[in-house]
């Protein structure tokens, strides 16, 4: 059975989950077909401490905004039940993981990491394999590829989203199928390959003619190439 795609992002209070940053936003869509679909998940959550000021420049969430959103703990089966069995495709995946696992298990000590119920693709590493040596953020990534359409006046989690998953898009471009390697070793396809007939006598083998000395110096070559290395070569082997 084909894994359903999900692109997911997050905003937080601040960049340091040890410190007690905790998540405001999330947003994650569907991929089907090498496109973005309807199908969404996305709220404001009331983080429970400020959000910090160069935070609130990043992302615009004013801690005013979200003090009448649902905590983490009430949204937390749904998000569940969006994701589970998905492969997450996340930019700097360590970074969202790390702070949603927190928040699931602050939520409840029975909820799964993600990692246990979905497979992870990072996109960031996909473009640093891609692109050595080059910017690859997001903002980098969506100006390479001239994705435009978005007003990034602010980042946010659901807009980032939509912009990762065109960039995914992007990064993947070319091929008939998706593999995903999971921490197993397996793999996933959500496609198969497409298979084309080829008329091989559109392309005729050109003959080549070789005399007779040609064939007594390339067995003496190779009486030489044994005799020095001790060895005997390939097209001696039977």
């Amino acid at each position: 059975m084909t894994k359903k795609l999900i692109v997911l992002d997050t905003e937080t209070t601040g960049l340091e989950v040890d410190q007690g940053h905790r998540i405001i936003e999330i947003g994650a869509v569907m991929l089907e077909d090498r496109k973005r679909t309807d199908q969404h998940f996305h709220t404001y959550l009331n983080p429970q401490r400020a959000i910090d000021e160069e935070a609130q420049k990043v992302h615009g969430i004013s801690n005013e905004k979200v003090k009448n959103e649902p905590e983490f703990s009430e949204i937390a089966e749904s998000f569940l039940e969006f994701v589970q069995g998905s492969v997450l495709i996340i930019h700097n995946a360590s970074f969202d993981l790390g702070f949603l696992n927190s928040e699931l298990k602050r939520a409840s000590s029975q909820y799964p990491m993600l990692e246990e119920i979905c497979e992870i693709e990072d996109t960031l590493l996909m473009a640093r394999s891609k692109f050595p040596g080059q910017r690859n953020s997001l903002d980098a990534l969506s100006n390479r590829f001239e994705i435009g359409g978005y007003d990034r006046s602010f980042h946010g989690a659901l807009l980032d989203a939509n912009i990762l998953a065109d960039v995914f898009i992007h990064l993947t471009g070319g091929q008939s199928k998706f593999e995903f390697m999971s921490s197993q070793g397996g793999s996933s396809s959500d496609e198969s390959n497409t298979k084309q007939s080829v008329n091989f006598d559109e392309f005729p083998i050109a003959q080549v003619s070789i005399s007779n000395e040609d064939m007594t110096a390339h067995e003496n070559r190779l009486q030489q190439i044994e005799a020095d290395n001790k060895l005997t070569t390939l097209w001696n082997q039977s």
